[in-house]
């Protein structure tokens, strides 16, 4: 994938997450001169909240995940060469493997949507990533961008509507 993929709005591996973990780390701008530094979590009330962070701070908690990495890595590696018990070989033979060409045809459908999403203006596809990706609200999007949450909803709807014409053959971005 290139680098114009919407997920890589920065350019750290997508990692595993540990549910021990509510924090999640984002930057915006990374190919600017003013890159961006946040960090998300859920609160008591299971609202997403987020704050803007220096990149000190960014670095030690990209540190702390790449450390939980290769635990998880590590743990893995442990349960791979353990013996399975019965319970566990029935459940994993319980689950349905889907074809080849399912899976292909997922990929080519989800390599189809990031092309239609690198090809948005930067404002409505960073609108979107952070929306749909990002799991971000209007409103947070709205702060971090300095705008009024109506603008944020107009700039997603109208990238959802290019999506869906690009998507159904019926024009360009």
């Amino acid at each position: 994938m290139d680098g114009s993929h919407p997920k890589n709005i920065d350019p750290r591996p997508k990692r595993r997450r540990d549910e021990e973990n509510p924090y999640e780390i984002y930057t915006t701008g990374i190919n600017t001169t003013h890159p961006r530094y946040f960090l998300a979590f859920t609160d008591s009330n299971k609202v997403k909240r987020w704050m803007e962070i220096d990149k000190t701070l960014f670095d030690a908690f990209n540190e702390f995940e790449l450390d939980d990495l290769s635990f998880f890595n590590e743990v893995d590696r442990h349960y791979e060469r353990s013996e399975m018990t019965e319970a566990t070989l029935s459940r994993r033979a319980a689950k349905p493997q889907e074809s080849v060409e399912e899976i292909v045809s997922q990929q080519m459908e989800v390599d189809k949507l990031h092309r239609a999403i690198a090809q948005l203006p930067e404002k409505q596809r960073r609108r979107l990533v952070l929306y749909y990706f990002g799991e971000f609200t209007y409103e947070q999007i709205a702060d971090m961008e300095g705008c009024k949450h109506p603008a944020v909803m107009k700039s997603i709807s109208s990238a959802l509507k290019k999506l869906k014409n690009f998507l159904s053959g019926e024009v360009t971005i």
